[in-house]
């Protein structure tokens, strides 16, 4: 089983972000067992099938030359 969370950054009306201590109490409340933290920036960005999950703290999605990326071979997530 994976999970995967992004939190959005500071911007006003939206998000106030996250600490790291935050972070990691949502995630033992998700259930986590393992994780680890990424990126705590503007480049941080969920995409889902070409659809952008989250509201990156610059407003769109930044241009970033590497990612993280999970897909199946065929079946259903």
């Amino acid at each position: 089983e994976l999970l995967l969370a992004t939190v959005n950054g500071r911007q006003n009306n939206i998000s106030i972000g996250m600490s790291l201590v935050e972070l990691a109490e949502l995630l033992l409340e998700l259930g986590a067992v393992d994780a680890m933290n990424l990126d705590g920036g503007g480049s941080s960005t969920m995409v889902v099938r070409d659809v952008v999950l989250n509201a990156p703290s610059d407003g769109v999605p930044r241009p970033v030359s590497n990612a993280l990326m999970v897909w199946t071979d065929g079946g259903r997530y």
